[in-house]
């Protein structure tokens, strides 16, 4: 299965970031300052590094340096709260592979890390088709499909499809579809995921998602 270290200092992005990648079939560990990421990063055991820039003990750029120094190839995609061009500059002449802006919605992520990750490595453990009767997703194509008849998504669409698909029969709350699809940083007052359940049942049938009375919605499996 494929690893992942992720060096987040900050526990609620942290926990965002990992809680995603799981459900990806990916396994993970956290580092939560530079010292401990730069001694996991260089251990062999992973293969990708989400590495954030202001880490305590040791930034990021440092924790970079060093493995490079060292002539550690581990793909690295930096996090960072900056924006700033000289900081995105300093990261990839450094070494860094890839670099996503705070605050970022996961499936931007996802997508850098699927992007990154080694050629040919092992991905036995990967899930890469999502089904629920006659509805498939195609995480690889970023196709889908009903009862055999191609479906044209959004970005945004599929990313919540892939959610539903993730947890087929289970209660989502408006709260985990924001986080999940939208990122961290979203407005826990937003009407966004009503809006694209909407769009949901109006392409790939409005039978198949159930609102759930003061809780959210479930994909019905039956």
């Amino acid at each position: 299965m494929t690893s992942i270290l992720i060096a987040e200092d900050e526990a609620r992005i942290a926990a965002f970031v990992e809680k995603g990648l799981r459900a990806g079939g990916y396994a993970t560990t956290i580092a939560s300052d530079g010292r401990t990421a730069l001694d996991l990063a260089g251990s062999g055991a992973f293969d990708l590094l989400l590495l954030d820039v202001g880490l305590p003990e040791l930034d990021g750029f440092s924790v970079l340096r060093r493995l490079r120094q060292a002539r550690n190839s581990l793909p690295v995609i930096m996090l960072t709260a900056r924006d700033d061009v000289t900081d995105t500059v300093a990261g990839l002449e450094g070494g860094a592979d890839d670099y996503v802006t705070k605050p970022f919605r996961f499936e931007e992520l996802l997508a850098r890390v699927r992007l990154r990750l080694r050629p040919g490595e092992d991905r036995s453990g990967e899930v890469t088709v999502l089904a629920s009767g006659e509805l498939q997703l195609d995480l690889l194509t970023r196709t889908v499909a009903v009862a055999g008849r191609s479906v044209s998504l959004s970005s945004r669409e599929f990313s919540l499809a892939e959610a539903f698909l993730r947890h087929p029969g289970q209660v989502l709350s408006r709260e985990q579809l924001l986080s999940s699809v939208w990122g961290y940083d979203f407005d826990p007052g937003s009407n966004v995921v009503d809006v694209y359940v909407r769009y949901l049942r109006k392409k790939l049938g409005a039978e198949r998602f159930e609102t759930v009375r003061g809780m959210g919605y479930r994909l019905r499996t039956g």
